[in-house]
């Protein structure tokens, strides 16, 4: 849907009437549960149970049909097998209610395309959330249009969307510390999707953080749009994408389509635009809790990346705790996450040194021993002189308490005295008392600056294949080496002419390697014809690049988002699958960052400039595989490329 669509969606999550289709006083039915759940929760707005059956459901008048209701409802609940979802969806738009909820299974995921179509066809501008989710929960409107069972709880600042109804369900049982805000459970997303929920969401107040639980793309141009709109509302994004990756579409002619599968692809776009990805379902909520903590800075956590950004104070996080153990772990996860922990500045250790115990040693991660853990001055103290240090953004505080233990309770009387941006994380969160307390990895993860979100390139189509002649060609027109050679029916006369060795090459083949398509390092007249007969003609005579380190470049358009891919080359592409993926546009300081994360180091200059002018091709595709790369000179000795499909 677009932008302007999405206003109705108010209307399913604060709605001030609510009609459940198919209510029922059968134990455990969607239908029943839909009704308790608002009662549970002390929902104040009207309530329709629709049933031709029965005159009353759990107490409430009950109605034949949509149409016998006094009012057309803000939010309808079809809680109805699916054969008989698209028409109560019809009744519902002509009505004029505004929107639904579709619990039943049986569409899409079970193959019953035809009939998820026509719940689509149904809708026609109805916001509809389903089928095959469990629905809507808004916590501060004690709105539950949700088929499990609901239990009361104060709202918070984390929103869930999730395709998955039993990760909804379990977030819904957390027991936590999770402060849910509103939660999702989108199904099939037959009319709404993911992306059309975040931008909702993220206009709704009291949200800091969303969790999204997904399992299909979606639309990278879309995606674009919501976490966009999601970093100008101050709202942080946690997300988890469950399955492999895929091959895309040129995996058959190419390497990049599987190196640069959905998957990658989907977190390189995700992290570029400032979502922090999560490993599994409790990370995910730990990391969206984290992610929700409020900055007495002035701004949310989104906001400090822009503070951090503009060098107005340190972007380096500060951990203290009063276990050396401890320390050592969050040190160990500070690195493998790529968080800085800074040296702390001389006047930042004097200060500490006044307020430690002899036997505490000032440091970054702080242990200040168990000496203090029952001085909330001290500690407060402590916590302010590591927030002043000018390389420290942010100070995480460790608190591992496994119960209400009165020995911990200086530790948060601390942090909330002080003046300062802290997180409290704990090492058995699944043990903390309730409160914004986030797991240890999570946290360490949350404190990472996020990437300010930034204008990428839309996906195109791939039409035709061109042979590698063709596609040298165009590298060469932009500047991009390529060896000295030519298509030939006359060999042997080519290699005379190119004076050295010569590679012998088979036109149209994508694998020449795997396909004996390919002869190297031929310096005699007969080897070159022998090689000539057997593969041609014509064949691609090439000089023989100079020996050097293989790396793959490419360029890919098609999918979710266009992205460049850089890695490991040559016969080394499939064995070590080491490519660091970068959403389109791609400059010079994006692409050195992103070869600092590969396993294999890849020299920046020579590939740089060649990853620069790639980029320039109008093409769908354009794989660099080899590009040799001797000294600061590099080769592109193999291409592969498609043209755009225009329309």
């Amino acid at each position: 849907m677009t932008a302007a669509a999405l206003t109705p969606l108010a209307r399913l999550f604060a709605p001030r009437s609510v009609a459940i289709v198919g209510a029922s006083e059968r134990a455990a039915s969607y239908g029943g549960e839909a009704v308790l759940n608002l009662q549970r929760l002390g929902y104040a707005g009207r309530v329709y149970p629709v049933n031709p059956r029965r005159a009353t459901v759990h107490g409430l008048a009950a109605y034949p049909s949509l149409a016998d209701l006094p009012e057309a409802p803000d939010a309808v609940v079809v809680a109805l097998p699916a054969a008989d979802a698209p028409g109560v969806i019809a009744e519902a738009r002509a009505l004029g209610c505004g929107g639904a909820v579709v619990f039943a299974a049986g569409f899409a995921e079970a193959d019953a395309q035809d009939l998820q179509a026509a719940l689509t066809r149904a809708a026609d501008g109805l916001p509809v959330c389903g089928p095959n989710g469990n629905g809507i929960v808004s916590l501060p409107d004690r709105v539950a249009l949700w088929g499990d069972t609901v239990t009361p709880r104060e709202p918070g600042p984390v929103a869930l969307i999730s395709q998955s109804g039993n990760v909804a369900v379990n977030a819904l049982a957390s027991r936590r510390g999770l402060g849910l805000h509103t939660v999702v459970s989108c199904g099939n997303q037959a009319v709404l999707d993911a992306a059309d929920f975040l931008e909702a969401i993220v206009e709704r107040d009291g949200v800091r953080s969303v969790a999204l639980y997904l399992e299909a793309d979606g639309d990278g141009p879309r995606w674009c749009e919501a976490l966009h709109k999601a970093y100008d509302a101050g709202v942080a994004v946690a997300v988890l994408k469950a399955g492999r990756s895929r091959a895309g579409a040129a995996a058959a002619s190419a390497h990049t389509g599987a190196l640069a599968g959905d998957q990658r692809v989907f977190r390189a776009l995700f992290e570029e635009l400032g979502a922090a990805w999560a490993e599994d379902p409790h990370d995910l909520l730990e990391l969206a809790k984290a992610l929700a903590k409020p900055r007495r800075s002035g701004g949310d956590g989104v906001a400090m990346a822009d503070a951090l950004a503009t060098g107005s104070r340190g972007d380096g996080v500060a951990i203290m705790t009063c276990s050396g153990g401890d320390s050592a772990v969050a040190a160990d996860l500070a690195a493998e996450q790529r968080v800085d922990l800074p040296e702390l500045a001389p006047a930042t250790l004097e200060r500490l040194r006044a307020i430690l115990p002899p036997a505490a040693t000032a440091a970054n991660p702080l242990d200040y021993t168990a000496l203090l853990w029952d001085e909330p001055d001290s500690l407060t103290a402590l916590i302010e002189t590591l927030q002043d240090d000018p390389g420290v953004g942010r100070v995480l505080v460790l608190y591992d308490a496994a119960s209400d233990a009165e020995d911990w309770a200086a530790v948060l009387t601390a942090v909330e005295r002080a003046d300062a941006d802290v997180t409290v994380a704990s090492t058995l969160p699944e043990l903390a008392s309730p409160g914004a307390i986030a797991g240890l990895r999570s946290a360490i993860r949350a404190h990472r600056p996020r990437r300010t979100p930034r204008a990428l390139e839309h996906p195109t189509s791939a039409g035709r294949t061109l042979n590698e002649p063709e596609a040298k060609a165009l590298l060469r027109a932009a500047g991009i080496p390529v060896p000295d050679g030519e298509v030939t029916h006359d060999a042997v006369t080519t290699w005379r002419r190119l004076q050295g060795p010569v590679a012998v090459k088979r036109i149209g083949v994508a694998h020449k390697a795997k396909e004996g398509g390919i002869v190297l390092d031929l310096d005699d007249e007969r080897a070159v014809e022998r090689a000539a007969r057997r593969l041609g003609p014509p064949v691609l005579v090439e000089r023989m690049a100079p020996r050097g380190q293989e790396v793959l470049v490419a360029v890919k358009r098609t999918g979710l988002i266009p992205v460049l891919v850089i890695g490991a080359g040559g016969i080394h592409t499939e064995r070590l699958d080491d490519v660091a993926v970068i959403p389109l546009p791609a400059d010079r300081a994006r692409i050195e960052e992103a070869l600092t994360t590969l396993r294999t180091p890849v020299p920046l200059d020579p590939i740089a400039r060649i990853a620069i002018r790639l980029q320039t091709l109008p093409l769908a595709l354009i794989e660099l595989n080899p590009v040799i790369v001797h000294g600061e000179d590099a080769v592109a000795v193999d291409a592969l490329a498609q043209e755009e499909l225009h329309p």
